[in-house]
């Protein structure tokens, strides 16, 4: 499963005002619901701070990938916020984060909700992606990164297993 399958350009936002992280789900979940036409902002902002007072989903230096599971959509969706600023967020470092991955998938869905999670986590191995992504003006060239780093990663995949079957 690709990020660029589940999250689109416009459900990018890459001037986020937020100062802290229940500010920031509120402003991408408003952009999301602005977007898909949606009315079922609180079902998904309660499944996203539910999950995140179980842990703190700031995973690594300037990277957040705030999820959640909710009846109020029937696929996953994606919402990408980059912040200039950073964002104060109680992350595991201590660190504000200026890239906010928010994952909202149906309550049935897990495999596919883990998948995403993987794939988001390879993709942060590489150093330039985080770099270049959070150097981006417009929703357009910030979904344009992604793609071209998943694109990478699926390429390396291809020459490993090319690799792995001589």
């Amino acid at each position: 499963m690709l990020l660029q399958d589940v999250l689109l350009p416009e459900s990018i936002k890459v001037d986020l005002e937020a100062e802290d992280k229940h500010e920031a789900f509120k402003e991408l979940i408003t952009h999301y619901c602005n977007i898909d036409k949606s009315s079922f902002g609180d079902k998904i902002l309660d499944a996203i701070v539910t999950r995140e007072a179980k842990m703190s989903t700031g995973i690594r230096k300037g990277i957040a990938i705030p999820h959640g599971k909710t009846d109020a959509v029937n696929t996953i969706r994606g919402i990408l916020g980059i912040s200039q600023k950073g964002i104060q967020y109680d992350s595991l470092d201590g660190e504000p984060v200026y890239l906010l991955f928010m994952l909202i998938s149906p309550i049935d869905d897990s495999g596919k909700h883990l998948l995403l999670l993987k794939h988001l986590a390879e993709l942060f191995e590489i150093p330039e992606f985080q770099a270049e992504l959070q150097s981006q003006k417009d929703p357009q060239s910030a979904f344009e990164v992604i793609c071209k780093y998943e694109k990478m990663l699926s390429a390396a995949d291809l020459d490993s297993d090319a690799l792995n079957t001589q």
